[in-house]
């Protein structure tokens, strides 16, 4: 039996739920993918799957097993990178993720830079809202929106978005413009599913937070269409800061209640960071990094 091979194909079953998944995945029919698992069962002499449903569910020592075959598989993926050659040089496939609204506005034109920089790699770019998990998903790294959970990924500092309040100045003229949060119970707002809730938004009330009640006349998905429909005057809406900073400058929307804000969510990007780090994701980090910061420090109306 190749064992590698073997707890290969038990990673692929186990991130595809069953074994006929992984069986396509794989391209591999599924009775070699059954018997490799059972030939790991026999070596270890344990179960590592229950199988009373058609999602496998890992046993006590499938788990313990499962974790060490990543570390093993992961190693021997690095030892492979650096004998030929890419930490040397440059270059290889790089995964990077990052939410969609500010990865589109600041990481996009960065990739960009930097694959004409270093013609030798290439990137994968995921935006989405949500978050994801760097070594089940295979991302080299993510930029993060808010607190992180203490885990062993190392963190990269970039910067600060506020969570603001903001209408157009032909609304606020005709509407005036609100000095407290609960002045807004007299206005229209706009409520944004991503961030906020459609019945109340959260202030600082000295040095804690309260959630004040809103009447929202719309509820949006998006955080384009929630800008927009207060650019049109419908409202007020909340967003993040640097979601409003070109419309804000153009002078087609205001702020409110910047003294009521919220405490500021940080921006980071993280990666593994264990163990010598592939040229292709430190040049990358070295790359990103300051541009990063310098467009959060003018993303921040």
């Amino acid at each position: 039996m190749d064992r590698l091979e073997a707890m290969s194909v038990l990673l692929a079953v186990v991130e595809a739920g069953n074994l006929s998944a992984a069986a396509r995945r794989l391209g591999t029919p599924l009775s070699t993918v059954s018997r490799k698992i059972s030939d790991l069962e026999t070596l270890l002499g344990a179960k590592l799957f229950s199988r009373s449903s058609r999602r496998i569910v890992l046993t006590e020592a499938g788990q313990s097993y499962v974790a060490a075959c990543k570390r093993i598989l992961s190693d021997i993926e690095e030892a492979e990178r650096a004998a030929s050659g890419e930490y040397k040089a440059p270059r290889g496939d790089l995964v990077i993720t990052a939410p969609v609204v500010f990865g589109r506005l600041h990481v996009l034109p960065l990739v960009v830079a930097f694959l004409d920089a270093y013609p030798e790699i290439n990137i994968r770019l995921v935006l989405a809202d949500r978050v994801f998990h760097l070594l089940d998903d295979h991302v080299d790294v993510a930029l993060r929106i808010g607190a992180l959970p203490d885990s062993s990924l190392v963190a990269i500092r970039l910067g600060q978005i506020r969570r603001v309040v903001c209408g157009s100045p032909a609304y606020f003229a005709g509407k005036g413009m609100p000095e407290t949060p609960q002045a807004l119970s007299s206005h229209s707002c706009i409520g944004f599913d991503g961030l906020t809730s459609a019945n109340g938004w959260n202030f600082l009330a000295g040095t804690t937070e309260q959630t004040i009640g809103v009447r929202c006349r719309l509820v949006v998905n998006t955080a384009e269409a929630a800008i927009d429909a207060a650019i049109a005057g419908l409202g007020v809406t909340r967003v993040l800061s640097y979601q409003v900073a070109g419309a804000i400058r153009a002078g087609l929307l205001e702020t409110a209640l910047r003294k009521f804000e919220p405490e500021p969510w940080q921006v980071s990007l993280i990666h593994g960071g264990q163990g010598l780090l592939p040229l292709k994701l430190r040049a990358f980090l070295d790359f990103a990094t300051p541009r990063l910061r310098t467009a959060l420090s003018g993303a921040s109306p």
